[in-house]
């Protein structure tokens, strides 16, 4: 997440500019799956030449940063990977839903995925791979809008309705695909589809080619955190064929997930 030191950072005391601004030029990677010069680390993460060449310098040292001796760009170094091993293994939602994924995947034949919920956005924590994928699909890390995915709309229908109206207002509403949709008064009503429906469903939305079905995982307080979701091609499947067959397994494993993080439905009389 880009920082902004011209709003309450800015205000904020304990504010380290010099560190928001060195983690802008990590940043500045997820612009490009190539290599940078360092006019271009500058242009992406909004810094002068001489602050970029020096935070760049430093980041290098640390190994933080990769240096082609040759053409003398930079691409994230091997350390960036520690960091993404760090997280995984001291979060204990991804810990328990580990073997809860590998029995989906084994369940329902197709991919088999955890995502976490960040602000507008999900992002990958798990992914168990079908027989068909290709590359992004297969890295965890990846961000996706929570407006246009099934799990992001399953999440959205676990809020309150003005609290997931308002993330969406503050999404970028940028189409991924011809078939994504992004008039706000379409999302929310296929939000409120996933709320009654207990789960969301969105074909072709993120990807050409591909269905997904995706549940909620919710904390002890009832808000939610995750999401279980799992994608086929739409050559294998037709929509209603492919919620009938694996929503009831979707949900079930993001009920049970739910239960790990504390959250116990209300008894029914």
């Amino acid at each position: 997440m880009s920082t902004d030191e011209t709003g309450e950072f800015q205000r904020d005391p304990l504010h380290v500019a010099s560190v928001a601004k060195a983690f802008r030029v990590l940043e500045a990677f997820g612009h490009t799956n190539t290599d940078l010069s360092l006019a271009e680390i500058a242009r992406h993460a909004g810094l002068d030449k001489s602050a970029t060449q020096r935070f760049a310098h430093t980041l290098w040292q640390l190994g933080y940063l990769e240096k082609d001796a040759r053409t003398r760009r930079f691409r994230l170094g091997k350390p960036v990977l520690d960091l993404t091993f760090f997280y995984l293994r001291s979060n204990p939602l991804v810990e328990l839903a580990t073997p809860a994924l590998l029995e989906l995947r084994r369940r329902c034949g197709e991919r088999a995925n955890l995502s976490l919920f960040d602000e507008t956005t999900t992002i990958y924590a798990i992914r168990q791979q079908s027989k068909r994928e290709y590359f992004d699909s297969s890295l965890i890390g990846r961000r996706i809008p929570v407006f246009l995915s099934s799990g992001g709309r399953a999440i959205l229908a676990q809020l309150p309705p003005a609290e997931a109206a308002a993330i969406i207002a503050r999404s970028d509403l940028i189409a991924r695909t011809p078939k994504t949709l992004t008039d706000p008064a379409a999302i929310l009503a296929k939000v409120a589809e996933a709320r009654e429906a207990g789960f969301a469903l969105a074909v072709e939305e993120t990807t050409l080619g591909e269905i997904t079905l995706g549940a909620a995982v919710l904390n002890a307080a009832g808000r939610p955190v995750a999401a279980v979701h799992v994608a086929a091609s739409i050559s294998d499947w037709k929509p209603e064929v492919f919620a009938e067959r694996f929503s009831g397994m979707v949900v079930e494993t993001a009920q049970s997930l739910s239960r790990s993080q504390g959250n116990v439905p209300p008894m029914t009389r």
